[in-house]
């Protein structure tokens, strides 16, 4: 049995060392000498200006939208650059997405990495979120009417030019489903309209799909609202008032990055006069025939009001989209399973070591109760057993001299 209990000593031994190491807490990395202290932004109309003021007064490392650390050409180098470090978010590529806000209004989001290091990413590097918020403002258009009296008197007329919208729907528009993060293949509805009025329509053209980096682009609506390849997208369909146009097609990508950007020309056209008369266009066989006349049109009316309109997605392959999502505003917008507990990677550790020092407490506990109960038996065996070692006479043996 003391054999036994000697094993059972150089076992807790042995293992006392292991337990500790188990219940130690990983020192995480809170700090590095050149992170960034503070950061601020400055919304413009056509990018965001970051300004990251730096710990040690300078900065060596790079600054990137996330996911494009790789030969982006959205990436920027800095070498003994003294704080702050200013660097420049285009609101039309380099991963930044929009969306629109109930009050009107729209909302441009990124998210960038500080890393303090030329070659290397390290946990050292720090992400920020950024986002500018715009509220649209009323624009008018002014157009010149000649009126034929005795005299030609210039008039000018102006209308409040009509606000213009598109958005990218995943299946049906009506169902209101904005696409955000899609996978290829996916039935999406890129809807354009304008709001409802009586003075103008819209005619679609010159659409086509970028990849937000300036590697490469592909045309889908010609100059005269024709598509390129019907595969790819086809014909823009409009609505009885010439206000809305829409268009289903399947989500694609291109091959080396998961943010898509749509980019379309809206032409407004004066309902007046037959001045929307060609909307929708005639693609094939009167394309010549209609091409002339517009050119005629245009030399009679002179150009009409040409608007600009953007929307960016994330696309992802099949298999991509189901095991980690990339973007972390997709992340924070993933409903939670109720069922689910989600615990810190700190907390977790730490119910680890609290974990390994109960077990090592409750080997340590057994083996003292054990020792405890042996002793226990051992004084009751001594206490139970009596031994005389007094004198002892044998009377029936015994004589007298």
């Amino acid at each position: 049995m003391e054999t036994k209990l000697a094993m059972m000593y150089i076992l807790v031994a042995a293992l006392l060392p292991a337990l500790i190491r188990t219940a130690q807490i990983p020192q995480l990395t809170t700090s590095a000498p050149e992170a960034a202290q503070q950061v601020r932004i400055d919304c413009n109309s056509n990018e965001i200006w970051v300004a990251v003021k730096m710990r040690s007064g300078a900065f060596n490392g790079m600054i990137y939208p996330k996911g494009l650390s790789k030969n982006s050409s959205c990436m920027s180098e800095f070498i003994h650059q003294r704080s702050p470090v200013r660097y420049r978010l285009p609101l039309r590529s380099c991963n930044t997405m929009s969306t629109d806000l109930s009050d009107g209004g729209i909302e441009y989001f990124n998210t960038i990495v500080v890393q303090p290091h030329l070659k290397l990413v390290t946990n050292q590097g720090r992400g920020f979120h950024i986002r500018c918020r715009y509220t649209t403002k009323d624009k008018t258009i002014t157009n010149n009417v000649n009126v034929s009296m005795m005299d030609a008197t210039p008039l000018t007329a102006t209308a409040p030019m009509p606000g213009c919208t598109m958005k990218i729907f995943y299946g049906d528009p009506s169902l209101h489903e904005v696409a955000e993060n899609v996978k290829i293949g996916d039935p999406l509805t890129l809807v354009i309209s304008i709001d409802q009025q009586d003075v103008y329509g819209l005619r679609i053209s010159d659409c086509l799909v970028r990849d937000g980096l300036g590697w490469g682009e592909q045309r889908l609506i010609d100059d005269e609202g024709c598509p390129i390849d019907g595969e790819i997208m086809g014909q823009f369909q409009y609505n009885p008032s010439k206000t809305t146009a829409f268009v289903h097609f399947q989500a694609h990508k291109f091959p080396y990055t998961a943010s898509v950007y749509y980019q379309c020309n809206v032409r407004l056209c004066i309902k007046a006069d037959h001045g929307c008369d060609d909307v929708p266009p005639s693609c094939g066989k009167n394309a010549v025939g209609r091409q002339r006349r517009d050119t005629d049109g245009d030399k009679d009316g002179g150009t009409p009001a040409t608007i600009e309109v953007y929307s960016g997605l994330y696309v992802n392959e099949a298999t991509d989209i189901k095991g980690d999502i990339n973007d972390d505003i997709a992340r924070e917008k993933t409903p939670e399973d109720p069922n689910s507990i989600c615990i810190s990677q700190r907390n977790f550790a730490i119910g680890i070591a609290i974990a390994g020092l109960v077990l090592m407490l409750a080997v340590i506990a057994a083996i003292l109760i054990l020792l405890a109960r042996r002793r226990h038996r051992k004084d009751a065996s001594n206490t139970g057993s009596s031994i005389y070692s007094g004198p002892y006479t044998n009377t029936a043996y015994s004589h007298s001299s």
